[in-house]
C-alpha cells in the first residue's frame, strides 16, 4: 500500500542532474524554461509557475508523505502543499531517489524573531492537535524501559559520586578534575531532578494501556517555517517526520536554542507556554518532558570522555569543552526551574479551585 504513492520513471535520459530533473517533471505536465540547482533541491521556472523539486532518499520517503497525508486529510493545510503527478502520485521513484514537487516560496522574515518563534509554535500546536491518535502499548514494554532507562542514569550517578572522591584524593589535580569538582553539585542535582521526574512519570502511567501521539516534524526550526506575503506560516521539509508523542518535536528545538553562552532564557518558558495554550499537554507528558530536558547528558559525555581519554583532545580542550556543557547545563536548569514553577502554581490554583468554599 505504502508504494501506492510513487511511480517509477524509465531510465530514458543520459545520466546527469538537468536530465535527470527534466525526466522526473515529464510526470508533471510542466514545460520547463529554466532550472536552477541548488544541491538537493532544484528551483523550477516553468509555464505554470516556479517550483521546486526536491529528492529524497526513498527509505525515509514513504513514511514522509504518508505523514504529510495524515495532516491534509486531519484539516491542516499549513504545509506547503506537494503536488500530484499525472497519475496522482505524491513522489517519483527515480535512480534510487524519491522526488517531490512543491511551489517555490521564499521566506518573509519581516517581523521580530520572538513573533515568529511563537506563530511557528502556535502553528506546531495546531498541527500536533489536528493529528493527535492514541496508539496501545505494552505494559511490560514500558516496565523495561523504565527499568533500562533508571540503571543507566543511576549507573551514571554513581560514576560521578565516585569520580569526585578519586579527585578530591588526589594532592594535585589537573585543571579538568578541578573543574569537575566545581561543578559536580551542579551535574549531579540535575541528574537526580531528572530521575525524581522518570519516577513520578512512571508511577503516574504504568497503569495505562495508551499513549498520546501526533505527527511530529522531526526537525523544528526557524529555516523550516516560511511566511507568504499574507504573513501566513507554513512548514516545510516534512522528511523526518514520524509519529511520535509531542515533545519529539518540542525538546529538541529548545535544546538548541540553550546551547549558547550563559543566558536566562525566557523567551524558551513563553515559547513552550505558548505552545501549551494551544495544545496542553497532560500531566504524565510535561512529567517526561521535564525529565528528559532536564538530563545532563551533554556534561555527563564531557566527563566520561575525559576520564576515558577518548579523542585527542588537550587539557585546554577538555577543561573548555566541560565549560560549555556547564553553560548548557545552568541553561537548561533555569528553564526547568521556571518550568517547575509554573507548574507548581497550576496545581495550587486548581487544588484552591477544589477545596469547598469556607
Amino acid at each position: 500500500m505504502p508504494y501506492a504513492f510513487v511511480r517509477k520513471v524509465s531510465d530514458v535520459m543520459p545520466e546527469n542532474s538537468h536530465a535527470e530533473t527534466i525526466a522526473v517533471l515529464q510526470q508533471y505536465a510542466l514545460h520547463i524554461q529554466y532550472i536552477e540547482d541548488f544541491g538537493r533541491v532544484k528551483k523550477i521556472y516553468s509555464d505554470r509557475g516556479v517550483f521546486a523539486l526536491k529528492s529524497i532518499s526513498p527509505h525515509v520517503g514513504i513514511d514522509f508523505i504518508r505523514n504529510v497525508q495524515t495532516l491534509y486529510q486531519r484539516g491542516y493545510n499549513r504545509i506547503v502543499p506537494i503536488y500530484q503527478s499525472k497519475d496522482g502520485r505524491y513522489a517519483v521513484l527515480h535512480h534510487n531517489k524519491l522526488y517531490y514537487l512543491m511551489p517555490w516560496l521564499e521566506s518573509l522574515e519581516s517581523g521580530e524573531r520572538d513573533v515568529r518563534h511563537k506563530q511557528m509554535f502556535r502553528e506546531l500546536a495546531r498541527m500536533h492537535s489536528l493529528s493527535i491518535k492514541e496508539i496501545e502499548v505494552d505494559k511490560e514494554d514500558r516496565e523495561a524501559h523504565y527499568e533500562r532507562t533508571l540503571q543507566a542514569w543511576e549507573a551514571q550517578q554513581e560514576f560521578l559520586d565516585e569520580w569526585i572522591v578519586s579527585c578530591e584524593k588526589k594532592w594535585y589535580m589537573s585543571p579538568t578534575e578541578m573543574m569537575f569538582c566545581v561543578y559536580y553539585n551542579d551535574i549531579s542535582q540535575a541528574l537526580k531532578y531528572s530521575i525524581r521526574k522518570f519516577k513520578e512519570w512512571f508511577e503516574q502511567t504504568k497503569e495505562e494501556e495508551k499513549v498520546r501521539t501526533v505527527v511530529t516534524h522531526g526537525k523544528v526550526s526557524l529555516k523550516h517555517f516560511v511566511s507568504d506575503n499574507r504573513g501566513y506560516g507554513y512548514f516545510i521539509n516534512f522528511e523526518n517526520s514520524r509519529v511520535a508523542p509531542p515533545h519529539f518535536d518540542i525538546l529538541p528545538f529548545l535544546v538548541r536554542s540553550m546551547k549558547t553562552f550563559p543566558i536566562q532564557c525566557n523567551d524558551c518558558v513563553d515559547w513552550l507556554y505558548n505552545y501549551i495554550r494551544y495544545f496542553p499537554l497532560k500531566e504524565d507528558e510535561m512529567l517526561l518532558m521535564q525529565s528528559y530536558l532536564a538530563y545532563p547528558g551533554s556534561a555527563l559525555d564531557a566527563v566520561k570522555n575525559y576520564v576515558e581519554r577518548k579523542g585527542n583532545k588537550t587539557e585546554l580542550d577538555s577543561v573548555k569543552e566541560l565549560q560549555r556543557q556547564y553553560w548548557f547545563l545552568k541553561n537548561v536548569e533555569y528553564v526547568v526551574m521556571k518550568i517547575e514553577e509554573i507548574e507548581n502554581q497550576k496545581k495550587a490554583a486548581a487544588k484552591e479551585e477544589q477545596s469547598p468554599q469556607s
